[in-house]
């Protein structure tokens, strides 16, 4: 069996893949959101003519075609190349979960059912108060327990999204919510290590267990310092795709939990090598999945499947207001919660169908072989 076809349909901030082998089977994957065109294209130029004609042994070849076209172009470890690559990785896990007959969670060795969850804000453009009412109305509606909002601003150099925004914020949602809901905070790379430490004290003060990328995700050392000197997880690595950062990272021990992105780091296979690494150094991991386009089922079936899973799944709480480009993807969504849980079925490979109504309205690309 070798790879015959591969085809991206883009759209908007959603690429997705299509993979078809010399005997007709197929799977479904996705490059990363945003500017999927760009790496739609790296895929055609830069990922295709190194996987097309390949045969498919089993999944251990995944991982052997990813190191592949890592190899050949070797002159471009960028994001840009993981992110297309990652399409063809996840499009080949979904095939071969289809001829198995089984999940892909079951193929990497777990089993279908259900995750804690977490209620993962992405806006800074609202206040405390807002914020706390909209978890309090998930809270009732859908169960969660755990909820996860930002501080701080993006690369923000010490400056907050609006004056007294991160010290208003912290005790206005732990007090709409009480003391039993786990709380984490994300500081998207905003702060000094001086002033991460600062706002991480009076996250400690109000039992918020979880500070994400306090400091610039690029300068680990910094990401150290704030670990050493608080109690709380310190947490990062999203935006990390090269395996020897992910190595730096945890041997010098920047973070307490790692948070790959499958689709950042370029697929299944290699977001497994940083599962093993976390594993080595007894570190949990809790991978990062912003959206509702596949990135979150990619993850789920990863989260049913390692021994070093994190406690739950970031769930984005985002709709059409945050991410129109979200909607109609799926005939039926994956993605439904109860009871603060998601659940991974034992619909054979990713258990999912892209709509043909989004596929109709998408750029298609192809590249074949012979």
């Amino acid at each position: 069996m070798k790879i015959r076809r591969i085809e991206t349909f883009c759209r908007d901030e959603v690429g997705f893949v299509r993979v078809t082998t010399d005997d007709g089977a197929a799977g479904w994957g996705q490059v990363s959101t945003y500017h999927p065109d760009i790496s739609a294209l790296v895929l055609h130029r830069q990922v295709a003519p190194w996987v097309l004609g390949q045969p498919l042994d089993g999944t251990a070849s995944i991982g052997a075609l990813a190191e592949r076209v890592c190899e050949r172009e070797l002159k471009f470890p960028g994001s840009h190349l993981y992110r297309a690559i990652g399409g063809v990785d996840t499009a080949l896990w979904d095939l071969f979960g289809r001829l198995e007959g089984r999940p892909v969670c079951a193929l990497l060795g777990g089993t279908p059912g259900p995750l804690r969850a977490y209620a993962s804000s992405m806006k800074r453009d609202i206040t405390p108060e807002q914020e706390a009412r909209r978890f309090v109305a998930l809270r009732e509606r859908f169960g969660f327990d755990a909820f996860k909002f930002r501080v701080g601003a993006e690369c923000g150099h010490d400056v907050d999204e609006w004056p007294g925004r991160t010290e208003a914020i912290v005790p206005a949602v732990r007090a709409a919510l009480g003391p039993d809901a786990t709380l984490l905070v994300d500081g998207n790379s905003g702060f000094s290590p001086a002033r991460a430490i600062e706002v991480g004290q009076m996250l400690q003060a109000h039992g918020v267990g979880h500070f994400e990328e306090p400091c610039p995700y690029w300068e680990m050392e910094q990401t150290r310092q704030v670990r050493e000197a608080l109690t709380l997880d310190v947490t990062g690595g999203e935006q990390d795709n090269y395996l020897p950062a992910w190595r730096h990272m945890v041997a010098i021990g920047a973070v307490d939990v790692l948070q790959p992105d499958v689709c950042y780091m370029g697929g299944l296979a290699r977001t497994l090598q940083v599962v093993a690494l976390a594993r080595e150094a007894g570190l949990p991991v809790t991978p990062h999945s912003a959206n509702l386009s596949l990135v979150t089922l990619f993850t789920m079936h990863l989260l049913r499947a390692i021994p070093n899973a994190g406690p739950y799944l970031e769930y984005s709480i985002e709709g059409a207001d945050y991410y129109p480009w979200q909607e109609g993807l799926y005939v039926e969504s994956p993605y439904a919660v109860k009871g603060g849980r998601v659940t991974v079925t034992d619909a054979p490979g990713w258990g999912v169908e892209i709509s043909p109504v989004w596929l109709s309205g998408a750029t298609r690309q192809v590249s074949e072989w012979g």
